[in-house]
Formats: structure tokens, C-alpha cells, sequence
């Protein structure tokens, strides 16, 4: 019996054996899995001919920007290659942005934005035959992505002294156990 004991307080103190599974980190900067927050910004535009969505990671001002707008047809969700575009800032028309294609139907948008304010991107745009102007509304600049509130409090409840009184609680039932076990073996 005292064997047992000292192999469960053992085991309690050395953190018991580690296991191998699945490949996971569990170093300090290991990051909880599961359903993360959003990693970038979009926004969105339609016409009647085309369907426009610029995603981008956060915006500091007076750096590099880059963007990624894709592009597609309105009325089959076709991706649009080889169009020809024409960028503006309506409020600053001293913002410079070029569109290199990167893939099908996609565009990389590479400008700097000087201040920390909403834009909005004046995107002309021919592809064959077709032809469009469409606005796209809130490219915020010098805003941060949300952070999820709950990613700081996964575990609350799990710290050292929870630990403790766990390990405490697992020891007094052992001790307890063994104690009604000698008084049974005894006869009482």
C-alpha cells in the first residue's frame, strides 16, 4: 500500500509521463487552435458586370501597402484575366496605387496610404468588351484587426494554486481510501 502512495505522489510531483501525440506545440509560443479571429480586412463591390473584393491586412500610414483585389464576372462568378485598371483616391488624389495581375481574376493593388483615415479606391476597369467604374468603400487605415476577447481568458481557472488544491484534494481521498481500507482489513 505505501508502494502505491509513493508511486501516485511520484507521479503528482513529476508531472506524470508524456505521451506523444499529434505533432502539437505546446511550447510558450504555442498558439490555442480552433477558430480563429479574422487575419485581414475585405471590402466589396458590384456592378452589373463585375464583381470587385479587395482584401488586406492592416494599413499603417506612410507604409507600403499591399492589397489584393479580385476580380470576377457579375453573372457567372468567372474570374476575370487581363484587365486593364485605373486606380484612384478620391481623398487624396496625391496616392499613387498599382495593379499587377497575380493569378486568375487576381490583383495585387501596391500603393502607401499617408494618413490614418478611411479611403475609398476608384477602381476604372476594362476587360474585353466590358467596361466599369465602381467605388470601394472603407479601406481603413491605421485600424487594427479585432482581437478575440475570449483567446485571453481560454483557461482562467487553470493555475498553479488550482492545480495545488487538486492535487491536495487527490491526496486527502487517497489517504482517505486507505484509511477505511485498514479498518475494513481490521474489522471494525
Amino acid at each position: 500500500m505505501r508502494f502505491l502512495l509513493l508511486m501516485l505522489l511520484t507521479f503528482l510531483l513529476t508531472g506524470g509521463p508524456v505521451l506523444a501525440h499529434g505533432g502539437e506545440d505546446h511550447g510558450a509560443e504555442a498558439k490555442p487552435s480552433g477558430a480563429a479571429g479574422p487575419s485581414y480586412f475585405s471590402t466589396f463591390a458590384a456592378s452589373e458586370q463585375f464583381e470587385l473584393l479587395l482584401r488586406y491586412e492592416p494599413l499603417k500610414p506612410g507604409e507600403p501597402a499591399h492589397l489584393r483585389l479580385f476580380i470576377a464576372d457579375f453573372a457567372t462568378n468567372a474570374p476575370i484575366r487581363g484587365a486593364k485598371l485605373a486606380l484612384t483616391v478620391p481623398e487624396d488624389n496625391t496616392v499613387k496605387l498599382t495593379a499587377t495581375e497575380r493569378g486568375p481574376g487576381e490583383y495585387l493593388i501596391e500603393g502607401s496610404f499617408p494618413k490614418k483615415q478611411a479611403y475609398s479606391m476608384t477602381v476604372t476597369l476594362s476587360a474585353g468588351e466590358q467596361a466599369d467604374l465602381l467605388l470601394l468603400k472603407g479601406i481603413d487605415v491605421g485600424k487594427e484587426l479585432p482581437h478575440d476577447e475570449h483567446e485571453d481568458a481560454a483557461q482562467p481557472w487553470l493555475t498553479w494554486k488550482t492545480g495545488l488544491l487538486l492535487a491536495g484534494m487527490f491526496l486527502a481521498g487517497m489517504g482517505l481510501t486507505a484509511l477505511l481500507m485498514r479498518r475494513r482489513d481490521a474489522g471494525i
